[in-house]
């Protein structure tokens, strides 16, 4: 009876300290105690300082980017270093008592999707060296869409016979391992890209690793998003008829968004005079860029690829009609915004590595899988390589070229550098986030372990390589700059760079961006200086107008259109891809661009003053 009493009294003592009625913040246990609350204030001292440290990341990132470079220093990049610092300050934080910082500084797909990742396709698309681009165009949609399919079936397949044998006592469908074989197709040759262009490697080799490098972040968006679809469900024919239906009508719809939009910012610019306030000008061009971008996602398309077809849309046309001003500020704002956001991925791929807690990691999957993806890129890169080669040879067959045609399109020595150049990049993490299963958080572990190896071994080796397989490098472009002006030592027109059958307008800036220039003569925006000048904002001198409208870039010409004989035109010839681009150019030429460029017919009239 003692004890009992005792019991009860313990038990109501130890109540009435647990939930005291004049404590104003009564402490609650059990299934009705609230979760537990953050302070605000606390919270956002925490993000202070979470903020700071990856901030501090970037700064020492980008600082190691400019020793190197003063160093001279080719060999390492700045993505391997970040990728490293990224390592060290997130092992730091784990091992650290407290969650809060580490949470913070997680790898978070829809930061990398909305705001990372957008800048670095639209300044891609933007920057685009077209005339390289569209001229490797055959090579590039080959390796970028067959390429693609290849890689992530190859991928696929393997991990899932690996899983199927129960060695890592794991369990993944197929669709689930076609899903993860997307993932890991996306490559993201940043890294190498850079030290080609400190090489100066052959802009041959350049754009088609390039250009494949665009195409196929898009195309494994849509692979993986499609393969997600059917996550759940038994492979059949008419599922896989069904997702090859989809994809094609994603990524068509999507390209037609990005251009659609593309062409509206054009005529925008075209029929206003909203020139005449560059900055509203230059806000306008980057939220468009943008809009078509979040509109194809909320459309269920990709977003990606519509972006980067609004990109390459808006050189095309677009940067033809903005002032003078908008075209630096848009170039370098998107370079800009680009540069920070690889800097911010490549951080946030080394901090995953120790703040994910949730991460489970299977060395023999890993194993496995690094393995996979170098068979599953050899059977994307060489078998179609030959499949170019052939081909090349066989158009060039019989024609007044096949004596002299006896190089490859790809020589071998090209293939082992584009097999070299398939390094993963944030691409397969963000999207591997988005895996359902139970095995989600192994096949997370090991898609961020094997991108992070791949950064590390094949960037890191890359001018070894250069080196090994006898690349041609200090080759100068034909077009060897795409800046605007110089900053450092701005260099004098001289007579001997006036394009032939344009009008000579001299600056103190020389344009080199051959690639971006129409042929086509600058006179035609002298005949609305007066015009400008008199309609202009009142901030605005007229030196300061005459100045922006003196520097503008030429104009498209409409009487230089390449002419194209129909009635000489054989069958192979009407196959191949360059004569494509000739059907195109021509009606480029004749349609496109006196409907979408300003003052092109003033442009001509002028010229055919000038010249009488």
């Amino acid at each position: 009876m003692i004890r009992l009493l005792a019991l009860f009294f313990a038990r109501q003592i130890l109540a009435n300290e647990v939930t005291d009625p004049t404590d104003e913040n009564p402490v609650l246990v059990g299934p009705e105690a609230p979760e537990e609350e953050t302070n605000p204030l606390t919270e956002e001292i925490f993000s202070s300082w979470a903020l700071f440290i990856v901030l501090l990341l970037v700064v020492s990132a980008l600082w190691s980017s400019y020793y190197l470079q003063q160093r001279r220093v080719k060999s390492i990049h700045e993505t391997v270093l970040s990728i490293f610092y990224g390592m060290f300050v997130g092992l730091i934080l784990r091992v650290t008592p407290g969650h809060y910082i580490q949470d913070a500084v997680k790898f978070n797909s829809g930061y990398f999707f909305n705001f990372l990742l957008p800048p670095i396709i639209l300044n891609s698309g933007y920057e685009l060296h077209q005339a390289n681009f569209f001229r490797n165009i055959g090579s590039i949609l080959t390796f970028a869409i067959p390429g693609t399919f290849i890689s992530a079936i190859v991928l696929g397949v393997i991990l899932f016979i690996w899983t199927k044998l129960g060695l890592d006592g794991i369990d993944v469908s197929l669709v689930d391992a076609l899903s993860v074989g997307a993932t890991l197709s996306a490559t993201d040759p940043v890294t190498i890209l850079s030290i080609f262009n400190s090489y100066k490697v052959d802009p041959k080799l350049y754009t088609i690793i390039f250009g494949e490098s665009l195409l196929n972040d898009a195309i494994c968006i849509v692979m993986f998003e499609t393969c997600q679809k059917f996550h759940g469900q038994a492979v059949s024919v008419s599922s896989v008829l069904k997702g090859i239906g989809l994809f094609l009508m994603t990524f068509t719809v999507s390209l037609l968004i990005g251009v659609v939009v593309g062409v509206f910012i054009a005529l925008v610019l075209k029929h206003s005079l909203i020139r005449r306030y560059p900055q509203i000008e230059t806000c306008l061009v980057l939220l468009f860029a943008y809009e078509s971008y979040f509109f194809s996602n909320g459309c269920h398309m990709s977003g990606i690829v519509s972006l980067l077809f609004c990109g390459i849309t808006m050189k095309h046309y677009a940067y033809f009609n903005m002032s003078r001003r908008t075209q630096i500020a848009t170039k370098y704002i998107f370079q800009l915004l680009a540069q920070l956001s690889e800097n911010f991925i490549f951080i946030y791929l080394g901090l995953s590595l120790f703040t994910e807690v949730e991460l489970v990691f299977r060395p023999m999957l890993i194993i496995v899988t690094t393995i996979s993806i170098c068979i599953s890129r050899w059977c994307a890169v060489f078998p179609l390589s030959r499949l170019i080669n052939w081909t090349t040879r066989a158009k060039h067959k019989g024609g007044p070229s096949a004596i002299n045609y006896t190089q490859d399109e790809i020589p071998p020595n090209y293939q082992m550098m584009i097999f070299w150049a398939g390094l993963r990049g944030a691409v397969g993490v963000a999207l591997a986030m988005g895996l359902q299963g139970e095995a989600k958080s192994s096949l997370l572990a090991t898609v961020l372990v094997v991108v992070v190896l791949t950064v590390i071994l094949f960037g890191g080796t890359t001018a070894g390589m250069l080196e090994t397989l006898n690349i041609r490098v200090g080759v100068i472009d034909e077009q060897e700059s795409d800046d605007e002006f110089d900053i450092e030592a701005p260099k004098p027109m001289q007579l001997n760079q006036i394009i032939p059958g344009t009008t000579p307008v001299y600056s103190i800036y020389s344009d080199a961006a051959g690639s971006r220039s129409r042929t086509g003569s600058q006179q035609s925006f002298y005949n609305n200086e007066d015009e400008d000048a008199a309609d202009a904002p009142p901030d605005m001198n007229d030196d300061e107008m005459t100045s922006d409208l003196d520097d503008i870039p030429p104009m498209a010409n409409q009487a230089q259109s390449s002419k194209i004989n129909l009635q000489s035109m054989s069958f192979n010839n009407l196959l191949s891809m360059d004569d494509h681009a000739k059907w195109f150019t021509h009606f480029d030429e004749q349609v496109l661009k006196p409907v979408l460029l300003d003052n092109l017919t003033e442009n001509n009239n002028s010229k055919d003053k000038i010249e009488d």
